[in-house]
Formats: structure tokens, C-alpha cells, sequence
């Protein structure tokens, strides 16, 4: 490979090892095709922490009992007002 950051189509193919070992220390690489940049590879974040749960809350305070009116009929009500 040429320098840190930088790697040709050839050094995909045949170096790949040490590219992604690059990907691991979270490098971001430019892919040369004669000498011109051809795309960017970057390693992937870390997975996001999971939304919290509104229904499971929701389902916590109101049990299983129905509300009414229900949130689509408050906007459909909304909507009408104008």
C-alpha cells in the first residue's frame, strides 16, 4: 500500500488482511484505480442503543385497556379544524 489511508483495487484483492485490519483500529480508507480516488470504505459505528419502548410503557400505565379516542382520530380531528 502506498501510505496509511490510501489502497488500490490491487491491494483489495490481493492485501486484504491488512486493510481491514486498518478498518479495525477504525481507519477510513480512500480505493485508488490509477491514481485517481474511486470510493471511500469506512468502518462500521457501533450499533446504536435501542429506542425505548413507548407501547411497553404505554402498556404499563393504561394496561390493556382501550383508549378512546385514539391518537389517529385526535389528528384526523386536527386536520379538519383548518
Amino acid at each position: 500500500m502506498y501510505h496509511m489511508g490510501t489502497a488500490s483495487v490491487r491491494d483489495l484483492r490481493y492485501n486484504f488482511p491488512a486493510i481491514e485490519r486498518m478498518l479495525a483500529r477504525g481507519e477510513e480508507i480512500r480505493i485508488t484505480k490509477r491514481g485517481k480516488v474511486i470510493a471511500r470504505l469506512t468502518p462500521q459505528k457501533a450499533a446504536a442503543p435501542n429506542p425505548p419502548d413507548f407501547l411497553g410503557r404505554m402498556r404499563k400505565i393504561f394496561g390493556d385497556r382501550i383508549l378512546s379516542p385514539t391518537g389517529a382520530e385526535l389528528l384526523a380531528r386536527d386536520r379538519d379544524r383548518y
